[in-house]
C-alpha cells in the first residue's frame, strides 16, 4: 500500500469553500480510479508547533504504486493539483508531497 502525503501553506486570501472543492473533488477520485482506497484532508491541527507554516494536508491510500501511477496521469488529478498550486502560498513552493510504502514503513 502506498500513502501519498500531500502538505501545503494555504493562501490567506483563499475563500475556504474553494479548498473544500478540492478536497472534495480529490475525494471523489475514489471512484474514478481503480485501488485509490481512502483521502482525508484537514487543516493541521497539531499542538506541537513543527508545521513550518504548512497549514493544511491530505492523504491519499492506494493499493499499489500502478493505482497511485495511474492517480499521477488522470486529467481530473491534475486539474485538481493546478488548483491546489494556485491555492497554495508560493504556488509549487508552498507544497510538499511524499509517498510512503505503508509495506516497507517500520
Amino acid at each position: 500500500m502506498i500513502r501519498h502525503v500531500v502538505l501545503f501553506k494555504l493562501r490567506k486570501d483563499l475563500d475556504e469553500g474553494k479548498l473544500q472543492r478540492i478536497f472534495d473533488g480529490l475525494a471523489g477520485l475514489r471512484h474514478a480510479i481503480p485501488g485509490m482506497v481512502d483521502f482525508h484532508g484537514s487543516a493541521n491541527c497539531s499542538p506541537e508547533g513543527l508545521n513550518k507554516n504548512y497549514t493544511h494536508g491530505f492523504t491519499i491510500d492506494f493499493m499499489d504504486v500502478s493505482a497511485r501511477d495511474a492517480y499521477l496521469v488522470d486529467p481530473e488529478h491534475k486539474s485538481l493539483g493546478q488548483q491546489l498550486t494556485e491555492a497554495s502560498e508560493g504556488g509549487v513552493e508552498g507544497l510538499l508531497v511524499l509517498d510512503i510504502n505503508l509495506s516497507d514503513a517500520h
